[in-house]
């Protein structure tokens, strides 16, 4: 079974099989679609060492697994991974998972990796001010990608990021709009840049209102315990919010623990949209985790191609999901 098998069974040419295994992305869907189907139904099976030899590239892209935590906000990035997986797949290539506790290990992790394995490149999550990661990767002039944007300097690299503050402000207006005017905010500590970012939607859609949110916000790290702590805070100040928007599902559901033990009948509203949101009820702003993985390839591969321009940064827009009366 040759390419040109291949090629005659799909009535294409034979350098279109070929971008078809090779560079996916830049033949045409209908006509890639072909190809795929006359590859399964002859049972092709192109050689890696051989296309490796003639490409120049292994196929592999590298990206980290998160250390779980409360089981709730692991699942974001257990999407994310699949999305990820099925478009590299649907590319040509194949992603390598690794773990690492902390930014030191996996810079640490990255050298055994690259002195082990012939990788095209990295996409890399969970981005944050002076992000050590990236910085190791651009000294080294090596291929990557963030999933999450690079908070000090956004043009420095190509990446791809879900917008939280259109996200909370959407929550946040959806609920003021059903006349909760004081509506709180249960967040991480301030410098974190995905946290940051979904405080200010909220507060922006305060103002906007001509609402201070001074009295209505609750710092508290990550966690049910942890929300479930801060709503008990917010409920206990002179004017407690009538309403909570929070930074992540996990802490809309320690939220609610506590507004159910209080009896309180507060909307709340978290953020991931994570299955267990879903089952429980729960209201959450939801991430589009397929679009976000399909484009980190789309502009990983644009780079391994050798860009005609400068890095690519791409912004998507969440969705609020609704599942409960304001």
């Amino acid at each position: 079974m040759t390419i040109a098998t291949v090629a005659q069974h799909a009535r294409v040419s034979r350098q279109t099989v070929s971008n078809v295994i090779n560079a996916p992305h830049i033949v045409r869907p209908e006509t890639r679609q072909r190809v795929q189907d006359a590859i399964v139904t002859l049972g092709y099976r192109a050689n890696q060492a051989a296309r490796q030899m003639r490409t120049g590239r292994s196929r592999l892209i590298a990206v980290r697994i998160e250390p779980t935590r409360d089981g709730i906000n692991g699942s974001v990035l257990d999407r994310f991974l699949h999305g990820l997986t099925e478009t590299a797949e649907a590319s040509g290539y194949r992603v390598m998972l690794y773990t690492a506790a902390d930014d030191d290990r996996e810079i640490a992790t990255y050298g055994d990796l690259l002195s082990a394995y012939d990788l095209d490149g990295f996409v890399i999550t969970g981005t944050d001010h002076g992000d050590p990661r990236t910085a190791w990767l651009a000294e080294r002039e090596i291929p990557f990608v963030t999933f999450g944007r690079p908070w000090d300097h956004l043009q420095s690299h190509s990446w791809v990021d879900v917008d939280g503050a259109a996200g909370t402000a959407a929550a946040t207006a959806h609920l003021i709009a059903a006349g909760h005017r004081r509506t709180g905010f249960i967040g991480w500590p301030a410098g974190s840049g995905v946290g940051d970012d979904r405080r200010a939607g909220w507060r922006r859609a305060l103002v906007e209102t001509s609402v201070d949110p001074t009295a209505l916000d609750a710092e508290t790290e990550d966690g049910i315990a942890e929300g479930a702590r801060a709503a008990r805070e917010l409920l206990d100040r002179p004017a407690p919010p009538t309403a909570l928007v929070c930074a992540s599902d996990s802490l809309a559901l320690g939220a609610m623990q506590t507004l159910r033990t209080a009896g309180a009948d507060l909307p709340v509203i978290g953020f991931d949209d994570t299955p267990v949101a879903a089952a429980v009820g729960l209201s959450s702003v939801s991430q589009p985790l397929g679009d976000a993985a399909a484009r980190c390839v789309d502009l990983l591969t644009d780079l391994l191609d050798g860009p005609r321009h400068g890095p690519r940064q791409v912004l998507l827009r969440p969705a609020l999901v609704l599942r409960h009366p304001a």
